[in-house]
Formats: C-alpha cells, sequence, structure tokens
C-alpha cells in the first residue's frame, strides 16, 4: 500500500505520513529478511506490510486502536490489538519497529479520541516513548535491534538518554528535516 493509496481508510487510523515513510525505508534497508519483527503502533499497517513485502520478514504488527487493527489486518498485515509490547513472549523478536505518538501536546488541548492516541506524545512528547523503552527489551532476542523514530520536537537527546538508562546503545541511522521538525530514527541495542 502506497502512501497515495487511501482506499479501505478507517478515520479513526493513523494513515503512513512522511514519518511512516522514513521509518519504512530506513527498516526495509537494514533487515536481513529471516527476522521475526513486531511493529508496535501499526495504524494502517503501512511500515509493517514494506517491511513484509521488500524483505520477506515475518512480521506482526500491535496497535491498541481497534480502527487500526482493523485496516491493517485488512491490507493482509498479521495484526494483535495490543498496549505496545504487554502480549508478547519474553525474547520473541529479533526486531521492534516502532513510530510512536510523539507531538508535545498541551493537556488543556487533548481531544480524547483514537486519533489523539496516534499522534499525542503527551506534554514533553515521550509519554509512549518512556514506557515502551522500559518494557521493549523484554520481547527483544539477545542481539536483537529496536528501530525507534524520534522527532526533535520530542527532543532526541533526551530519548537517547532515556533509552540509556534502559540499558540502550542508541546510534541514529537516519534522518529527514522538515521546516518545523526533523524526524530521525534511532537503532538501539543492548
Amino acid at each position: 500500500m502506497g502512501l497515495e493509496d487511501r482506499r479501505d481508510q478507517e478515520p479513526d487510523v493513523y494513515q503512513p505520513a512522511e514519518d511512516s515513510q522514513l521509518l519504512a525505508e530506513t527498516a526495509t534497508a537494514r533487515l536481513t529478511g529471516d527476522e521475526l519483527v513486531l511493529e508496535v503502533g501499526t495504524g494502517s499497517g503501512y511500515v509493517a506490510g514494506r517491511i513484509a513485502d521488500e524483505t520477506g520478514a515475518r512480521v506482526i504488527a500491535s496497535d491498541l486502536n481497534p480502527h487500526a487493527v482493523r485496516q491493517a489486518r485488512a491490507a493482509n498485515v498479521e495484526t494483535v490489538r495490543a498496549d505496545l509490547v504487554t502480549p508478547f513472549q519474553d525474547g520473541m523478536f529479533d526486531t521492534v519497529v516502532f513510530n510512536p505518538p510523539y507531538l508535545p501536546t498541551d493537556p488543556e488541548n487533548e481531544w480524547d479520541d483514537w486519533m489523539e492516541h496516534a499522534l499525542s506524545g503527551g506534554e514533553d512528547g515521550r509519554a509512549v516513548i518512556d514506557p515502551f523503552l522500559a518494557a521493549v527489551g523484554r520481547v527483544l532476542a539477545p542481539d536483537g535491534v529496536v528501530y525507534l523514530l524520534v522527532s526533535s520536537l520530542t527532543g532526541v537527546d533526551a530519548v537517547v538518554e532515556r533509552a540509556g538508562e534502559e540499558g540502550f546503545s542508541a546510534v541514529a541511522v537516519a534522518d529527514e528535516s522538515f521546516p518545523f521538525e526533523t524526524l530521525t530514527v534511532l537503532e538501539l541495542h543492548r
């Protein structure tokens, strides 16, 4: 499914945009194709679908949003409804990919619907990133890798510092600048 393909869209689902494309391109270029991959917060299933189609890796996608699960399944992505990595077994995945909600949002301006959950990263933009970093190590296989998309609005250095607190080393492997932010894909290793 391309960025322009808008068939079967759910209005309550984050649709692929520049951040999705950057994460998908980065992950597909760095995977060998024999990995078991988890995409957390799959939204439309775009990133998971591209990884599966372009690398041959087995990809399981998850999302808390039932509308996203439905849309990703309609795109033939193996998808489960889950909060971050909660239902998955310890050490299960070779690679975990995540384009988290990262936009800093004033609590007084939150709108409490599925699109907010897909976009709002709380006051500092890290309300979902921090719990993800605390939990993802459990499901990561030894020598596993995480590809995490982060915005300059969220503070890449703060995310790298938090990743370090959770036992990860982080390196920026891709970035793309836009008028109001720079998007960076971090590669995290234990």
